[in-house]
């Protein structure tokens, strides 16, 4: 084989390489792409996330599960008995939440030069105000 034709080959394989490459990125990309439109979280409901993955979740059990009126009303209840539940449990334990952060707050406070005091402090309540959003979303 005359090295012209060696460089011909090796350039047609690294094109066939980097076309391989190309589509098992695609597909891969397309999988995951695929599987968080899905909302393949299915323990979603009873983490504090928006109604509609509650709502989505609800409906994979009633698809995967071919569920019947009578079972999808009941269990329908269950996870919205549930979701009641655990927004009565950190209605409890909130109180003990903020009381810590606000300890740690403090703490961190005393740390601080004036400046960096105010910086804080409007990072705090950017949280809080993502932590308040959060909760009404719930809702």
């Amino acid at each position: 084989m005359m090295p012209r034709d060696r460089t011909k080959l090796k350039i047609v394989a690294a094109m066939l390489g980097i076309f391989v490459l190309g589509c098992v990125t695609g597909a891969a990309l397309s999988t995951l792409y695929q599987l968080r439109a899905q909302g393949t979280d299915r323990l979603s409901y009873g983490r504090g996330g928006p109604g509609d993955k509650r709502e989505a979740f609800f409906e994979q059990l009633r698809r995967d599960l071919n569920l019947t009126e009578e079972q999808a009303a009941q269990i329908r209840q269950i996870l919205d008995q549930t979701r009641d539940e655990f927004r009565r449990l950190r209605a409890e334990v909130r109180p003990r939440y903020d009381a810590i952060r606000q300890n740690a707050d403090a703490r961190i406070r005393a740390v601080l030069t004036p400046e960096q005091r105010a910086r804080f402090d409007a990072i705090v309540a950017q949280k809080e105000a993502e932590r308040n959003e959060a909760e009404k979303r719930e809702r």
